[in-house]
């Protein structure tokens, strides 16, 4: 790669969660469905690079009003507000659900996502970013609906494959990650007050001085 070290920084893990969890775990097809739930991260605006490639038709959800026009200029077919009637907009734009389901927010809303999922698509779960690490109560057999299929991506141990995969769409498709701002070192506070403010859109990269 000819990519500066700014930019590969950039890459790993974000790249690789999106990569394996589309291509691996929700075994993405051409012009597929796709619905990515989660905060407006770095692993959510490189799934939809990555997802149009392919030629799916992605729907972002977002709490952030203010995110949207950001997210349709990253690729998105149609952004979705999460402010509780997430189910009912989406059924508006596609009423029999969609085939793949990106779950980054976790076990807060898998369950609704589980219901948002076509006859025969799977939901992939991945992050953890609504605070609740496990579901309550949780039964296989009625939370789960007939003919949806639930699997997970777990990003600690990648592979050369999926490495050799993301370089190769990266080159093929002139793909750059999406960065938000670049810290020294020496800006390390600083960098996590950013991180923690939400105001980032794309991944934080810090260099060595």
């Amino acid at each position: 790669t000819t990519f500066s070290w700014e930019v590969l920084g950039a890459i790993p893990e974000t790249l690789i969660t999106a990569y394996s969890s589309l291509f691996h775990s929700l075994l993405l097809k051409v012009r597929a469905t796709l619905l990515i739930r989660g905060a407006s991260r770095a692993a959510r605006l490189a799934a939809i690079q990555l997802a149009k490639t392919t030629g799916a038709t992605v729907f972002a959800s977002t709490r952030n009003e203010n995110k949207s026009d950001f997210l349709q200029s990253q690729g998105a077919d149609a952004v979705l507000i999460d402010n509780g009637t997430l189910p009912e907009q989406l059924r508006t734009l596609h009423p029999q659900g969609v085939n793949k389901i990106f779950e980054l927010i976790g076990a807060a809303t898998l369950r609704e996502s589980l219901k948002l999922a076509a006859y025969h698509g799977i939901v992939c779960s991945t992050g953890m970013l609504g605070k609740k690490g496990a579901l309550d109560n949780f039964d296989p057999i009625k939370d789960i609906p007939n003919g949806v299929y639930l699997t997970g991506f777990f990003s600690n141990y990648p592979t050369q494959q999926a490495i050799d995969g993301i370089f190769n769409l990266i080159r093929e498709h002139n793909l750059h990650p999406v960065i938000a701002k670049i810290f020294p070192l020496n800006e390390i506070a600083e960098a996590h007050r950013f991180a923690e403010s939400n105001e980032a859109n794309g991944k934080i990269v810090i260099t060595l001085n």
